[in-house]
C-alpha cells in the first residue's frame, strides 16, 4: 500500500490513464487489488482467531479482554496505566479552535466520539497509542512459568478513557490506523546533491497522503464518516479488521521463554570451498566459491573476506556497494579500519533503498568521517547489487578478488 497502491492513487489523482501490461488503467488496478486483497485479509483474521489463539490457549497463553480479568488483574492493569501508559498519551480534540491532528503512518490510534455537557453536537478526539508501550501487557500470575495472561493496551486505554476526558461523556470509540503514500515523485537525474535529495524525500514521506484507513470491528458510523472526510478518502480506501490492526505487536508473546513452540535456531555451516587453515585469498585464488546464504555462514564468507582485506597489508584498495544497511552491521567497522590503515576505500551507498534510507544516510556520513570515499548511488538508477572487490599485491602481481551477491 505504501508504495504500489500509493503510486497508483497518485496516477488517478493527476489523471494518468496509461494501461498496465495486462491492459488495466490505474483505477482498474486499484479495484483489482482490493478484490484480491479482501479474501487474504479475512483468511489472516480467521487463522489468528481459529488457529493461533486456540493453540496459544492450549499452551496457557491467554489474550484477554477487560471483562475476563480478575479483580487483582484489573487493579494491576489500572496501576500500570497510571504509571506507564497515561504519561505517554496526548488526547487531541477537534473543534473550531483545534484542527484535525496529523496522523502518523501506521500508528495505532483510538478515535473517540465525545459529548460536552454544554453542547448538543458530539465532537471527535484522537489518542495515539505510543509505540514505546507494548501492545500486549503481561498480567501477574501465581504461576509465572506456566500461566501467561495478556491484556491489549487498547483495552486498557479505553477502560481508563474517563481520565483522559474529564467531565466529558464518551459516546463511542474506534481503533484505527492509516497508511501513507511513500511513493513520492522525486526526480534524481537532475539532482545536484543526492544526499540532500534523499533527506528531503524522507521528510516528505512522513506527510505523504493517506491511501488506506483500517479500523476495528463494528465501527461507530459517526467516527468512521468523520475520518473518511477529514482524511479525504473514498469508501474503497477503508478496510475493516475483525482481528488485530497490527500483528507486529505480538512481540511480548514471542518473547516468552517457551522454546518448544519456537523454531530451533539455525547455525550456518562453514562454506565448503573456504578453508579456515589458510587465507581466504588463497581459497579464492585456487577456485571460485559459491556460497548460499543463510544456510552457509555470512560471517565466515563475506564478512571474513572484508575483515581479512582490511587487515591484510598486501591489500591496496577495497571497493564495494551497499544497498540495505541495518542499524547494526559488522561490515562498516572493517571499512573504517581499512581506511585507518591507509588503504584506498571506495563505497557506493545506495541512498534510495526503500525504507532503509535513514540507515544508509547515517552510515554514509560515518564512512565519510572516517576517510572513506563514498558515492551516493547513480542518478536515475537503483543499485541493488552486493559487490566487493579487494585489490591485492600478490607475489606475481596485482590481482583483483571479487565478491558478487
Amino acid at each position: 500500500f505504501m508504495k504500489r497502491v500509493g503510486g497508483l492513487k497518485r496516477q488517478v489523482a493527476v489523471g494518468i490513464g496509461a494501461l498496465s501490461p495486462d491492459g488495466l488503467s490505474p483505477r482498474q488496478q486499484l479495484v483489482t487489488i482490493r478484490r484480491a486483497l479482501e479474501p487474504l485479509l479475512k483468511e489472516r483474521e480467521r487463522i489468528f482467531v481459529d488457529d493461533v489463539r486456540p493453540a496459544l490457549l492450549r499452551e496457557s497463553v491467554e489474550l484477554l479482554r477487560w471483562e475476563e480479568l480478575t479483580d487483582v488483574e484489573r487493579q494491576f492493569a489500572d496501576e500500570y496505566f497510571e504509571q506507564k501508559v497515561f504519561p505517554l498519551l496526548t488526547p487531541l480534540s477537534v473543534d473550531s479552535g483545534h484542527p484535525f491532528p496529523f496522523i502518523s503512518n501506521l500508528s495505532i490510534s483510538l478515535g473517540f466520539s465525545l459529548a460536552h455537557p454544554d453542547y448538543e453536537d458530539p465532537f471527535f478526539a484522537r489518542v495515539k497509542v505510543d509505540p514505546h508501550v507494548p501492545q500486549w501487557i503481561r498480567l501477574p500470575s501465581e504461576s509465572p512459568h506456566t500461566s501467561f495472561r495478556f491484556l491489549n493496551v487498547r483495552e486498557l486505554i479505553i477502560q481508563n478513557a474517563d481520565t483522559l476526558f474529564p467531565k466529558m461523556k464518551i459516546v463511542s470509540h474506534m481503533p484505527f490506523r492509516v497508511t501513507r503514500n511513500v511513493d513520492l515523485d522525486v526526480d534524481d537525474e537532475d539532482a545536484e546533491d543526492l544526499m540532500e535529495l534523499s533527506e528531503e524525500e524522507l521528510r516528505q514521506r512522513r506527510v505523504g497522503e493517506v491511501v488506506r484507513l483500517e479500523h476495528g470491528a463494528n465501527p461507530d458510523p459517526w467516527i468512521l464518516n468523520f475520518l473518511i472526510e477529514e482524511l479525504d478518502l473514498e469508501r474503497d480506501d477503508v478496510f475493516e479488521s475483525q482481528g488485530l490492526l497490527d500483528y507486529t505487536g505480538l512481540e511480548p508473546i514471542l518473547d516468552l521463554d517457551l522454546p518448544r513452540l519456537k523454531f530451533q535456531r539455525w547455525a550456518p555451516v562453514l562454506p565448503a570451498g573456504l578453508s579456515e587453515e589458510h587465507s581466504i585469498f588463497t581459497s579464492i585464488r585456487n577456485h571460485d566459491v559459491l556460497v548460499h546464504h543463510p544456510y552457509e555462514s555470512f560471517a565466515a564468507s563475506v564478512e571474513r573476506f572484508l575483515r581479512e582485506a582490511a587487515h591484510d597489508p598486501k591489500v591496496l584498495a577495497i571497493k564495494m556497494t551497499m544497498y540495505r544497511v541495518g542499524q547494526v552491521t559488522p561490515l562498516i567497522p572493517h571499512l573504517i579500519r581499512a581506511a585507518d590503515e591507509g588503504k584506498q576505500v571506495v563505497c557506493l551507498v545506495e541512498l534510495k533503498a526503500r525504507f532503509d534510507e535513514k540507515n544508509n544516510i547515517y552510515w554514509a556520513q560515518e564512512l565519510e568521517k572516517a576517510g572513506v570515499h563514498v558515492v551516493y548511488g547513480v542518478p536515475g538508477l537503483k543499485t541493488h547489487g552486493k559487490t566487493m572487490m579487494a585489490i591485492r599485491q600478490d607475489n606475481d602481481g596485482v590481482r583483483a578478488y571479487v565478491h558478487c551477491g
